[in-house]
């Protein structure tokens, strides 16, 4: 909705399909193949492409991210401070290195797949994050970002919101009352309405 809301209003908005994403990914890889860092070189390459296109005004590309993707987008804005004008970020699951580390804390005791939420894992998503510490890897992103946070998130707690956003030099919090992991009708239309404020006011 975000992004053809966007589109509505004269701003170009590439929604992509990270590899090995889900189960219902038509990319490339399983999802037991997949890790945050397979995906970020996923984010890398979309950029590297984006910016070379001629519909594009390169000098104006924003990062819009959720839950897993907001993770993502997080750690590419690092790499991509020229490049990238803003990051938006919506209940970003900053949490996972820490949530994953805390169940399997040894590299022994990583399993070979494991299933969340209908999605079977592998034993690289795990791995790749053992011992990583999320906030080690950003903040030096010097542009704006905003985050958008329910108050009722059971998935992401709202203190990794409010940590990230004393971590970015220029970042605000907005927090939405009531809201969990995946926001209402009504909340995603704000989320869409300001995004679009955003992208308008930094451009």
């Amino acid at each position: 909705m975000n992004s053809d809301f966007l589109a509505k209003n004269d701003i170009a908005a590439l929604c992509f399909d990270f590899c090995g994403g889900s189960v219902h990914s038509k990319s490339d890889l399983k999802t037991n193949e997949m890790s945050i860092f397979t995906e970020k070189d996923d984010l890398c390459a979309i950029i590297e492409n984006v910016k070379n296109w001629e519909n594009v005004d390169s000098t104006n590309i924003f990062l819009f991210g959720g839950s897993q993707g907001g993770l993502v987008s997080a750690l590419v804005a690092e790499e991509y401070v020229e490049e990238i004008k803003g990051l938006l970020l919506l209940f970003p699951a900053l949490c996972i290195a820490d949530d994953w580390n805390n169940k399997f804390p040894t590299l022994e005791s990583i399993p070979d797949t494991h299933e969340l939420w209908g999605v079977q894992l592998g034993r690289v998503f795990f791995e790749s994050i053992h011992g990583y510490n999320v906030f080690e890897h950003i903040g030096n992103f010097n542009k704006n970002v905003v985050i958008f946070h329910g108050d009722q998130d059971e998935i992401v707690p709202l203190d990794y919101g409010k940590k990230a956003a004393m971590v970015y030099p220029q970042a605000k919090i907005e927090i939405f009352s009531g809201e969990g992991h995946g926001f209402s009708e009504a909340s995603n239309k704000k989320v869409s309405e300001m995004t679009l404020e955003f992208v308008k006011t930094n451009s």
